[in-house]
């Protein structure tokens, strides 16, 4: 019968994410459905006590715990010895983890090392007859499939926003301390610094209840006949400071620097959303001067509750795509948005 282990690593804080309380989530999930009595948490860190008793009400059976001063720093080779020593230890067949950038560049070589299997942005888990089966989108996002393995262990990466995370009271976790011998791996890799942008410069917020989606109509010519880029630039900055909502973009916006137009300079293809971009998981969406076709859409399939504004009330986002429809002045309505944010209302 598999056995399950929940691997997770601690925040800067030294607390576990949303993420990771999915991942338990899921997994609590999946021994119920395979008949497991009990699963086991693992946790790397520098400190990990305080994520254990955070985690302790979660009807794990055991709890694993790798601590380093070192792995207070993400860095693959003190990473993937600390994960790979807690997965040993804990000799499960089944790890769930959480689809973190830490976890997603450490896990597949872990994987590697356990002679194993892994499967990345999993975002459903179920059983059948015994039979484990983990549900992942294809084809950007188009086709949802489900997969098994019989290859164990088996690495699983729940996406984040795909699954419900636990929740419950904190309590007193003991957990046994596995050692890690990071001597090989700090001679290899040092950090010597981070390098990071002002906190007020971060526009991609995973974790923001909102995102907002601006379209290449923030950089084409406005009722006056002119183009406001500046303006736009100003007006979608002072929002995204007020709301700490994630910033999206069209495909058809971030491509027009190559094509010699006017551009937001603080946007990048890393902003993009859509067929060709990220598919982001946020409660709600506030698209903005774009037209709402499927390529824009595609990227809106997990968001929540979907809003709009658009001139063209014909546009894509009028034809059941959006849950509200704004046809209006985009650049009036952040302005008067904006005004509301800063009276506190």
């Amino acid at each position: 019968m598999d056995t399950i282990l929940v691997l997770l690593h601690t925040e800067p804080d030294a607390l576990l994410s949303t993420s990771a309380c999915e991942a338990v989530g899921a997994a609590s999930r999946l021994g119920g459905e395979l008949g497991v009595q009990g699963f086991s948490i693992g946790i790397i860190g520098a400190s990990t006590q305080q994520a254990l008793d955070g985690v302790a009400s979660c009807g794990a059976t055991r709890f694993l715990a790798a601590e380093h001063a070192e792995l207070a720093q993400s860095r693959y080779a003190t990473d993937a010895a600390a994960a790979e020593a807690v997965c040993r230890a804990s000799g499960a067949t089944l790890i769930v983890a959480p689809m973190t950038s830490r976890w997603a560049r450490t896990l597949p070589g872990v994987a590697h090392r356990l002679g194993g299997r892994v499967d990345t942005h999993v975002t459903g888990l179920g059983a059948t007859s015994g039979a484990v089966s983990a549900t992942r989108w294809f084809y950007r996002q188009r086709m949802e499939g489900s997969l098994t393995r019989t290859q164990r262990p088996w690495i699983i990466l729940i996406d984040p926003g795909a699954v419900a995370a636990w929740t419950g009271a904190a309590g007193a976790a003991t957990a046994e301390r596995v050692p890690v011998d990071l001597d090989a791996a700090l001679r290899r890799t040092i950090v010597t610094g981070i390098e990071a942008p002002a906190a007020e410069q971060q526009t991609i917020r995973p974790d923001a209840d909102l995102l907002f989606v601006a379209g290449a109509g923030w950089t084409k010519k406005q009722a006056d006949g002119q183009v406001h880029s500046a303006d736009a630039e100003t007006l979608i900055l002072d929002f995204l400071r007020a709301s700490r909502a994630s910033l999206g973009s069209s495909k058809s916006l971030v491509d027009l620097s190559g094509e010699g137009q006017s551009v937001l300079q603080f946007l990048s293809h890393l902003n993009q959303v859509g067929q060709t971009g990220s598919t982001p998981r946020h409660p709600k969406g506030l698209a903005t001067c774009c037209h709402g076709e499927e390529p824009h859409v595609v990227g809106w399939r997990f968001i929540t509750e979907r809003r709009a504004v658009n001139l063209d009330p014909n546009c894509g986002w009028a034809r059941g795509k959006a849950d509200v429809l704004y046809v209006a002045d985009a650049f009036a309505i952040m302005k008067k948005v904006n005004e509301l944010l800063a009276d506190g209302r």
